[in-house]
């Protein structure tokens, strides 16, 4: 059994149908039915969390990433205990590695988000309880992206009204994963996994100027870019702990650039993310 805690998020949503697909028995209870103390929750992916609004909500951000994990770790039975995090921890440094030492400031307000996610995890690594890991997520996409409160989700909006304003350098760059390999490395991860922390990301860096270039290549859309507009890239994401483990290749996200757009006929993602 698996209990998916944030299951109407993006990354959880698709893990309830990934799971589903597979036959697994699946609880995905909302935030107002969070499982009761002592009851066995199976395998439990904890997905729940703030994205863009999170300097506006400090006190959620601090409940949704570290004080609801703290409620279940103490008092609930479980198989494993997986805790989403983000590739974002990693922004004040180089080495990207999943043993790397991380630095934020409380000064900084984007910062707020970063040290209430290596609290929860630092909260579920000494939590004494057996089988508890972390996965930092770097920018999942997936299809009709343009409903994400996202930066590619702005790219597909502002070329559905036919032109994108870049407020950044062409060479800025990101690690992308596609939600279905996202997906199947959690469930991996947390069944399986035998290290306590890892990145789950495609390892390769895709710039603002690929990502627009894959989508005028479907769209009539134009580009322009702001003056002395910033080069804003984060170190490559280490992914060599995944690749060993489970000997995972990651999907080349540009090319499922239709379903991104919307092209595909799939159906429409209504739920924002948080942006690494």
């Amino acid at each position: 059994m698996f209990t998916v805690l944030g299951g109407s998020g993006f990354i959880g949503r698709n893990l309830v149908r990934r799971l589903r697909e597979l036959g697994q028995v699946v609880n995905a209870p909302g935030r107002a039915d969070l499982p009761l103390a002592g009851q066995d929750l199976g395998h439990v992916i904890y997905a729940i969390g703030l994205t863009a609004d999170f300097r506006t909500r400090p006190f959620d951000t601090i409940e949704a990433h570290v004080s609801l994990a703290a409620d279940v770790l103490r008092q609930n039975a479980f198989s494993s205990f997986l805790y989403l995090s983000s590739t974002r921890v990693y922004t004040n440094g180089q080495d990207t590695r999943e043993t790397a030492l991380l630095s934020a400031s409380p000064l900084n307000p984007s910062d707020l988000y970063n040290l209430s996610k290596l609290t929860g995890e630092a909260l579920c690594l000494a939590s004494g309880r057996q089988n508890v890991r972390v996965a930092r997520l770097s920018n999942v996409v997936g299809p009709d992206e343009a409903q994400a409160d996202t930066f590619l989700g702005a790219l597909c909006r502002e070329a559905s009204a036919g032109h994108i304003q870049l407020q950044t350098a062409l060479e800025s760059s990101k690690d992308y994963i596609w939600i279905d390999d996202a997906v199947d490395l959690l469930l991996r991860i947390a069944q399986q996994g035998r290290h306590s922390v890892y990145n789950v990301a495609s390892g390769r860096q895709t710039s603002h100027a690929e990502w627009c270039a894959a989508i005028q290549s479907r769209t009539t859309c134009t580009l322009a870019v702001n003056d002395k507009a910033p080069a804003v890239s984060l170190a490559p994401i280490f992914n060599g702990r995944v690749k060993e483990e489970f000997a995972f290749a990651a999907t080349p996200v540009l090319e499922r650039i239709s379903e991104i757009l919307g092209m595909s006929g799939s159906e429409p993602n209504l739920d924002p993310r948080p942006s690494t």
